[in-house]
């Protein structure tokens, strides 16, 4: 079920940073209580194989996304104590030494789901052993979320878990948003920051496709 439109879940989840600190965050409260955009994304599991390569590439953006009045949280449904383990591993040696931005440890699977993203199906209950069974991992996929200012999800994307993301687009879907919020106009296909937008009506899309 498609999120986009509304209010991110109030969930209160454990989180672990570089410092190894145990502490709550509630996404939701992070972007309405200090007016800034969010992105959430994601990932499998920790010491695993492209996860790793995805922190360091969101590490890398960090002064981009600060920029743009937005903060980065990782999530998996890894506990602290493993995310910390992680975080005091060398880049080196497969690990996200050097990660400063928050990481939810969604153990109980609260948060994941709320938002539909573990991998998981074919539930089954044994009537007469009382067990219930699923098939998959229970791990999340990739899945990201940009939520505004306001608490509203303004994007959700899902990759399955050979598919590394590209954080770049990230970027660009918040000057997008950004350009929306403060111009009042809609950003059509491939806009980029410092490109051309148009009026969200007949006019500006006849005008948008004269040129384009």
């Amino acid at each position: 079920m498609a999120l986009v439109g509304r209010q991110f879940p109030d969930l209160n989840v454990n989180a672990m940073n570089e410092m190894g600190d145990t502490f709550t965050v509630n996404v939701l409260e992070e972007a309405k209580n200090n007016n800034k955009k969010v992105v959430l994304f994601w990932y499998p599991k920790d010491f695993t194989f492209v996860c790793p390569t995805e922190l360091h590439a969101f590490q890398a953006a960090l002064g981009e996304f600060e920029k743009r009045n937005t903060v980065v949280i990782g999530a998996s449904c890894d506990t602290a104590e493993v995310h910390f383990a992680w975080l005091s591993t060398a880049k080196d040696n497969g690990g996200i030494e050097g990660v400063t931005y928050p990481l939810l440890a969604d153990s109980n699977r609260n948060l994941a789901s709320a938002l539909g993203i573990l991998d998981i199906f074919n539930e089954q209950f044994d009537e007469e052993t009382g067990l219930m069974t699923v098939e998959g991992d229970n791990v999340t996929y990739r899945a990201t979320y940009i939520i505004d200012e306001e608490g509203t999800i303004q994007h959700e994307s899902v990759n399955n878990m050979p598919l590394g993301r590209n954080v770049n687009e990230y970027l660009r879907i918040i000057d997008a948003l950004t350009h929306v919020q403060e111009k009042g106009e809609v950003c059509p296909a491939n806009w980029e920051e410092g490109k051309e937008a148009m009026q969200a009506n007949a006019k500006g899309t006849a005008a948008y496709l004269a040129t384009h």
